[in-house]
């Protein structure tokens, strides 16, 4: 079977026009199977200020009212997923836009760490592997908004980015997730190290030479690996098709 690569993408990034131009020429140029998970981060931010509507966050993920769910969706789903695709398309890359609804995809059940009340926050428990492997099988390249449909209520869910990737990547495997930020990798004494395992990364973190941004990176490539992901990477574009910090189970 075909090692399938799961890309994720950050939202910050993605209102860049020049970002965005890159991304889609690596795509593009990219040879095997792929899929695009994007965030939404600064757009939702400004579109929640703009109608007025309350922006919190609690233990990293943002408050999501049914009121901030109907914001969130239109800018993730509409403006941001269809810029990316129509970028992808112009371009010949067959790409498709979705989100967990479509399908029934992704379903999700509320996200409550810790017994936190975080509204419509979800934790994906179901993807449809079966749906996506027919669609990478027909050449398409698959780019999902971070919305999930939930499990017992049917109503739609913010997810983070990284657990949609980490999850649909898990579902795939055997799979690469590849993180793709503005950094090429991680860099340790002055140099991108090609290749980190569990316990690198966690000796790493406790003398201080991973800090800052970097850690939550580096634990979310962890997190992926303990999904089920077979490697993964972080890296920028210029890394796109095989640069950057491999992660391996330990």
């Amino acid at each position: 079977m075909k090692q399938i690569t799961v890309v994720k993408v950050g939202g910050n990034e993605l209102d860049d026009p020049a970002f965005l131009t890159g991304l889609t020429e690596a795509v593009a140029a990219f040879v095997g199977p792929l899929m695009l998970v994007h965030g939404g981060g600064k757009e939702i931010t400004a579109a929640l200020a703009q109608t007025g509507v309350p922006n919190e966050f609690i233990a990293g993920l943002r408050v999501t009212s049914p009121e901030a769910m109907a914001v969130m969706q239109q800018v993730v789903c509409g403006t941001i997923n269809q810029r990316v695709v129509a970028s992808l398309v112009r371009v010949g890359v067959r790409a498709l836009g979705l989100s967990g609804l479509d399908l029934g995809l992704l379903r999700c059940v509320p996200h409550r760490p810790d017994g936190l009340e975080l509204g419509r926050v979800g934790l994906i428990t179901l993807v449809d592997a079966v749906a996506l492997h027919a669609m990478l099988a027909q050449g398409w390249v698959p780019t999902f908004a971070p919305v999930a449909l939930g499990l017992d209520d049917g109503l739609s869910y913010n997810v983070n980015a990284d657990m949609v990737a980490q999850a649909v990547a898990g579902a795939l495997a055997p799979s690469e997730l590849v993180f793709v930020s503005n950094v090429p990798g991680v860099i340790l004494e002055g140099e991108v190290v090609p290749v980190l395992d569990q316990v690198a990364v966690e000796q790493a973190i406790a003398c201080g030479a991973i800090s800052g941004g970097m850690i939550p990176k580096v634990r979310a490539a962890l997190d992926a690996l303990a999904a089920g992901a077979t490697q993964v990477r972080i890296t920028n574009l210029a890394g796109f098709a095989s640069g950057g910090t491999r992660f391996f189970a330990s």
